[in-house]
């Protein structure tokens, strides 16, 4: 029988596919563990275990390097990263995982305008187009055509949602930024993890909540979180990003969102109505239009490849 060769373009898509499955099932693990554990200590922890683990992974494989460049770049990519976490473990404690997962990937509209500004990326009819959709989508979504629902609760943990989503897209630019003038990735990255933790540490601090009276429900979906939601698909999705492009990359992601949908409403019983489920749409192909307007970087890179 004749083997069958994949080629690094498949294996890095089906890498790609896999972080994004990974990356979907933090949102309804994120929304269980909630009820066992603060939000604050939950994001807290959850980078913690991921600096520890990520550390030893390393020490074991005796690639530890104590240097690092970019140090401004690092410190900024830390903590927007730790406030972005922080407002999306809030959000979440006021509304779906659903709905979270498509307003945290929101950050793909924002990084359209952002990269405009500075990293002057050309903004053309795609993003244009993209940012109307992500826009109609937001409406249908948040308010599911009852404007009533903009005085409570839920609009208020939409709104920190898509805040994070926007703190995100921030990463997301100086991340390319990074990439493009860094030779040491995976010691930035390794670095990029301890200073996650910095924003979150006055409100521990502060918390009236005790981390030693955590049941084990909640330590499992630290664990799983910082494991298998953070450390191993960041790995994958790093792998996947050698021999694709960032916009092809970015639609292969939206696989997240499938996967937190589905999960969310089999084993979390959570509701999608039609104009909702249309809202989504528009969000989807938002991030669609946008995504598909690479820019001449991303083309360049593949071409050397």
């Amino acid at each position: 029988m004749q083997k069958t060769v994949i080629s690094k373009k498949q294996k890095a898509i089906l890498l790609t596919i896999l972080a994004g499955v990974l990356w979907g099932t933090s949102f309804p693990a994120i929304k269980i563990g909630l009820e066992y554990v603060d939000a604050i200590n939950f994001v807290f922890l959850r980078f913690l275990v991921a600096s520890i683990v990520m550390f030893i992974a390393v020490l074991a494989a005796r690639k530890f390097e104590f240097k690092f460049s970019n140090k401004k770049i690092l410190i900024f990519l830390g903590l927007t990263n730790g406030v972005a976490y922080l407002l999306q473990y809030i959000g979440m404690n006021y509304t779906s995982a659903a709905k979270a997962s498509l307003f945290v990937n929101l950050s793909a509209i924002w990084v359209a305008l952002i990269s405009t500004i500075v990293i002057g990326e050309h903004f053309g009819k795609n993003k244009t187009l993209g940012i109307i959709s992500g826009v109609i989508g937001l409406f249908l979504v948040t308010t599911n055509l009852n404007i009533e629902m903009l005085s409570g609760g839920q609009i208020l943990g939409d709104l920190i949602l898509i805040l994070a989503g926007i703190v995100w897209a921030f990463f997301i630019v100086y991340n390319k930024i990074l990439v493009n003038n860094d030779n040491g990735l995976i010691q930035s990255i390794i670095w990029i993890l301890p200073i996650t933790l910095i924003p979150t540490i006055p409100f521990v601090l502060i918390s009236p909540n005790n981390i030693f009276l955590i049941p084990i429900e909640g330590w499992i979906a630290i664990f799983y979180t910082a494991v298998f939601c953070w450390v191993i698909p960041y790995y994958l999705w790093l792998e996947g990003l050698k021999h694709i492009s960032a916009s092809t990359s970015t639609i292969l992601l939206l696989t997240e969102i499938l996967v937190a949908t589905t999960i969310s409403v089999i084993f979390l019983n959570e509701l999608i109505t039609l104009i909702t489920g249309i809202g989504a749409l528009f969000i989807l192909a938002a991030l669609v239009i946008v995504s598909k307007q690479p820019n001449k970087q991303d083309s360049k890179k593949q071409e050397e490849k």
